[in-house]
């Protein structure tokens, strides 16, 4: 997507999350035993067909996980698409 943007600002992300109705959460099962929340991702319960598999977390969770693990959104302005990737 060539509109798309990549940012690790918190404010940022979590102001573009809210404004589109995402909230932090992550999928339920995926935590590890070193201690990782699990797989993050901002879902947006209104867009979604079922959210049984996620599960809302903190913001600060949130960006604790995404700090530790070093990544950024990948996101469209408009909302359309976003995607958690590697910082580099």
């Amino acid at each position: 997507m060539s509109d798309s943007k990549k940012t690790t600002n918190h404010k940022e992300i979590q102001k573009w999350a809210e404004e589109h109705g995402g909230v932090p959460s992550i999928i339920k099962g995926t935590e590890n035993d070193g201690g990782g929340e699990g797989v993050l991702r901002i879902h947006f319960p209104e867009k979604s067909n079922s959210d049984d598999s996620f599960e809302e977390i903190s913001w600060d969770e949130f960006f604790k996980e995404f700090d530790n693990n070093k990544l950024a959104l990948l996101h469209d302005p408009n909302g359309v698409f976003n995607k958690l990737v590697n910082r580099d």
